[in-house]
């Protein structure tokens, strides 16, 4: 069954490159499938060039879903960088 983390986005000024690539990074080492959603639109979150071009603003809500063997290890991880980088 997979995760989901849904949150509005707290910084200011949105989801920008230094916290994104700490976040892809995350994601990436996990073997878990990872998706970012925002305003219709669903990347993979392993990908710095898809999330980037979400151009999540501040207070975008945003979806991120986790999907695999090493979901919760993921879920738990992902969501601490989150919180470490003020975005949620």
């Amino acid at each position: 069954m997979s995760k989901k983390i849904e949150f509005l986005v707290a910084c200011p000024t949105g989801i920008h490159i230094k916290p994104l690539t700490i976040l892809v990074n995350e994601a990436n080492r996990y073997m878990s499938d990872c998706s970012m959603a925002y305003n219709n639109s669903t990347v993979d979150l392993k990908s710095i060039m898809g999330t980037l071009a979400l151009g999540v603003p501040a207070n975008g809500r945003v979806k991120i879903t986790i999907d695999g063997n090493d979901e919760q290890a993921a879920f738990d991880g992902i969501v601490r960088v989150l919180k470490e980088q003020d975005l949620m």
